[in-house]
């Protein structure tokens, strides 16, 4: 019978319980955490097993134990790394676009096919993101946060490019990117070659034109022209 403690009573936001001090432990749970992605996009949660988790590591189930007790221990540590990730995608591009406001007065809207493009990559490659993120057992209010944390990152990207998009339309804009880019990630998992990257490239080039035309109307003749 496949060894699995339940996660019956554990704290949904339950994250690492054992923080390593060594190499060595820091390795352990590096690839705990890898095998746990794996195995968590290719069965999704609810049928992923830590026993698998643990093969797939090669460690046993009571090492994978003396770190996440549960699996839900392990999905959310493994949400929060990926959390992390895209913070930091958010962050590279938040520092190209300073760097283009600093040379050239504002960053340009370019900085948002290419935030597309990479969280579409991301997406790709890290699968279990998105089924970690819709997972039963996740706290509403984790959920939440994560997917303000998401869409703040958005947001203030919106705010450096030039012409300017209407400060009132930033959050709803930011929210709408965001599952453009997830829709879009779904798309390229789709089994018809034929239709994949074009149904994409169409995503894209929705957002590009609706950006345009969003900034379009901040224009002080635009906003005349309205008035009027």
């Amino acid at each position: 019978m496949d060894s699995q403690k339940s996660s019956a009573g554990v704290s949904k936001t339950a994250k690492i319980t054992k923080t390593p001090s060594r190499g060595r432990g820091v390795q352990r749970v590096s690839a705990l955490l890898d095998a746990a992605s794996a195995v968590f996009a290719e069965a999704g949660y609810e049928a992923a097993t830590t026993t698998e988790i643990a093969r797939r590591a090669n460690a046993s189930i009571g090492s994978l134990y003396q770190f996440f007790p549960t699996k839900e221990h392990l999905a959310a540590a493994l949400h929060a790394r990926h959390l992390d990730s895209l913070a930091a995608v958010f962050d590279s591009l938040a520092a190209k676009a300073q760097g283009a406001a600093n040379e050239h007065g504002a960053a340009s809207d370019g900085i948002i096919d290419e935030l597309f493009q990479r969280l579409l990559v991301y997406l790709e490659a890290n699968p279990a993101f998105l089924v970690l993120g819709e997972r039963r057992s996740l706290d509403p209010a984790v959920k939440k946060q994560a997917r303000a944390r998401l869409r703040g990152g958005i947001a203030g990207l919106l705010q450096t490019i030039e012409p300017p998009v209407p400060r009132e339309r930033i959050a709803p804009l930011a929210a709408v990117i965001l599952h453009l880019i997830r829709m879009a990630a779904m798309l390229r998992a789709d089994d018809d070659l034929a239709i994949r990257d074009p149904a994409v490239a169409e995503l894209r080039e929705m957002l590009r034109r609706h950006l345009a035309a969003t900034q379009v109307m901040a224009c002080p003749w635009a906003k005349a022209l309205h008035a009027g």
